[in-house]
Order: C-alpha cells, then structure tokens, then sequence
C-alpha cells in the first residue's frame, strides 16, 4: 500500500474521487430473486418484462352498460368484475356491467350509468348519438404487451415498481443484494449520551450516518465504537465481515490517527488518499483483501458528511446497482465563496430564484446543514451570482 500524500498537491480532485468510487462499486454483486414484498427498497438487477398484457382482456373502465351496436338496447343480463364474460353480445343487447369486469365479445362500447336510461327492458342514452365506439374500454394490451420491456435494469423498486411487477404477473423480482456496511466511529473523546463534559464531546456521525447509508442500499446495524488504539483497529479492520467498512477519525497524521497504518498492515490498496475539497480533505478509499472496501471520513461531523457524499454514496450506489444520477443544478442566488485550489461543498437552501447558501458551514458544524436542502459543489474559484452550480442532496 502507497504511503499518504505528502503535501495537498497529490489530492485527488473531488470529481475524479467521486468517479473512482463509483468504479470501485461497479463489481456488481450477484442478482436475488426475492418475493415482491422482499424486494422493496431494492434496485431491478433485470429488466422488469411483461409477463402478460396489460389489461389482459377488454375491461369496462365504468359502471354502466356493455352495449353492442347503436341503441336503443335490450338488456340481457348483468357483468360483475372478477367472472368472465358468458357468450357474445349480440348486435343491440346490452348488459350491465362493473367497473374492472370483462367486456363480453361483440361489446362495442361501455354506456355510463349517470348517461343511461332504463325504460322497461329497454335501455336508451340520455343524450341520443353520444356514445362513442370504444369509448370507457379498456382494451386489452392498453398498457402493455406480453412481453415488452417495461423498466430497465438499475431502477429503484418503490412501491409503484410493485404494484406494476404484480399487475403484469410477476410474483417475485431479481434484484441487487444490498452491500452490508460496518460502521467504525474512532475516537477517546466521544460520548454515546449525555452532555458533553471537559475533553469529552457527543458522537454526533453515529445517529447521522447509519440513516444515510440505508437509504443510499446498504444494510448497516449500530454503530460500533473503536478507541483511540492501534491494535483494537488493526482487529476491528482484519476481523470485518463487511463488505464495506465506514471509519470516522483517524484519516490524518496526528498522534492517534491510526487508520493508515491499520490498512497498511491489513494488506489495503489505497484507492484515493485525500481529496482536494473542503471540508474533508483527509478522506480516503481503499480496497481490503477479497474485494471488500473500506472509507475512511474525517471525524470533523460536516467533513465526515463531504466524505460521505464524495466517496460512500458513489461506492455504494453502485454496489447496489444504481445507475449515477444526471447532475441537479441551480443559479445562485449570491454569490458562492471558492477555495483558491479546492472544490467546497457548502449547505445551501433552496428558494424561488436559487440556492443560498447557509451560516455555519465550518468542518466541525452541523448547524447549517440541519437546515439545508443540499449541499452545493461550489469550483475552485468560487461561483457568481447567477451561476449554476451541482446540488447534493442534503441527508
């Protein structure tokens, strides 16, 4: 494993660390096929193909009447929805029928029922020539044929993604396995609960992070706390069954900062070894033996956040499938102070004209970003106002 960077010229830029990550993901795990209810939350390993047409017969879109041919009608008979239809309709007979239920053949139209007028055996438009042939059917293959293509590989399985899989016949979906994710909180200072107290601060990443990474597909139990000892996290690294460790502190060069010389003697490949952005210069990505890999986030809560979204989000993302999201850009509304060098990631708040950006924005705050709806990737340089600029979703 390379040593660290010497100086902040050997900083991966934060684009190019964003791609590293998302390429260090792309070896994808092997597709599940789980029962729908399994799979929500989940992204489509496969594409989603009809296994039927969609309605898979002729349905009435309406209460009414079935009717065939031009009126007046007689009525023969009466159609619920869930039995099939008993015979042709013959030219201007009628037959009652419910919403969802199945058009009997020969039924050129569905009569409405507030648009009907039952007189005796004899059935009658309200307002004569109206009626419309087709119209209120559902016809069959409407939505969809058997066999077509209906979402692509990568797509998220929400509950519409559910209710559609069912509609068209599937009773289980292949899926990507979410990526299992060790999170390692480092540090002596840090508190579980409670106020803090002299020396001694509250882990604010332990509440914050875990939410986030199981809405970004991973599958993450508590928090675990390492402290601040070589030994305990050369352990807690070797003996990790995750596919993805988490580690917050230790990614620097002060007296405790450990992390480094853990990977080292783990046998790690460091994939990217500072970042040229603020806050959260001294993150890290490295590869563990046998594929799995590990981010290091700074223990600063706002840095750790950048960390996140530069590394963790990207890497997991893509172990669990998801295709990279277009860029969301909007204007700034003022303009977006820039590091001479670095990309800055900045909590910002949208508003009618663009985004602002917000107060407490320091590497140790969390302030600002409570507040945010995104953090806003401000260049080297700085942005006018006016400019667009990236937008990340804020946790």
């Amino acid at each position: 494993m390379r040593g660290r960077p010497s100086d902040r010229a050997r900083a991966t830029s934060w684009a190019t660390a964003r791609e590293s990550a998302r390429r260090a993901g792309r070896a994808a795990f092997a597709p599940l096929r789980l029962p729908l209810a399994e799979a929500l939350g989940r992204t489509l390993a496969e594409p989603l193909t009809a296994l039927t047409d969609l309605p898979a017969f002729d349905t009435s879109a309406m209460d009414g009447w079935a009717v065939a041919g031009p009126g007046p009608w007689q009525v023969t008979g009466r159609l619920l929805a869930g039995r099939p239809a008993e015979g042709p309709l013959a030219d201007g007979a009628a037959v009652e029928i419910a919403t969802g239920a199945q058009l009997p053949p020969g039924a050129t139209a569905v009569l409405r029922r507030e648009h009907g007028e039952p007189r005796g055996p004899l059935l009658r438009e309200r307002t004569p020539g109206a009626l419309t042939t087709g119209q209120d059917v559902r016809p069959r293959g409407q939505e969809c044929r058997r066999g077509e293509p209906l979402l692509p590989a990568g797509t998220p399985v929400g509950p519409a993604v559910l209710g559609l899989a069912a509609a068209c016949g599937h009773d289980g979906l292949a899926v990507h396995r979410r990526p299992v994710v060790e999170l390692l909180v480092l540090g002596d200072e840090l508190l579980g609960a409670g106020l803090p107290r002299p020396g001694l601060v509250r882990d604010a990443l332990g509440p914050l992070l875990p939410p986030w990474l199981r809405a970004a597909g991973a599958d993450t139990g508590e928090p675990r706390a390492v402290r601040d000892d070589f030994g305990l996290l050369r352990d807690a690294l070797r003996h990790s069954t995750a596919d993805v460790v988490v580690t917050t502190g230790g990614t620097a060069a002060g007296p405790v900062d450990f992390l480094h010389r853990a990977l080292a003697e783990a046998g790690a490949r460091l994939l990217v070894d500072g970042v040229a952005v603020r806050p959260g210069h001294p993150m890290l990505l490295a590869e563990l033996p046998g594929g799995r890999h590990l981010v290091g986030l700074p223990g600063n809560p706002l840095a750790a956040v950048a960390g996140t979204v530069t590394l963790a989000l990207p890497l997991l993302h893509a172990l669990s499938g998801r295709p990279a999201a277009d860029p969301v850009r909007a204007a700034a509304v003022e303009a977006l102070p820039g590091h001479p060098a670095d990309t800055r990631l900045v909590p910002v708040r949208r508003t009618t004209h663009g985004v602002i950006q917000l107060p407490y924005d320091g590497p140790a705050m969390l302030r600002g970003l409570a507040r945010a709806d995104a953090l806003a990737v401000v260049p080297p340089g700085g942005a006018a106002a006016g400019d667009p600029v990236e937008l990340l979703e804020a946790p």
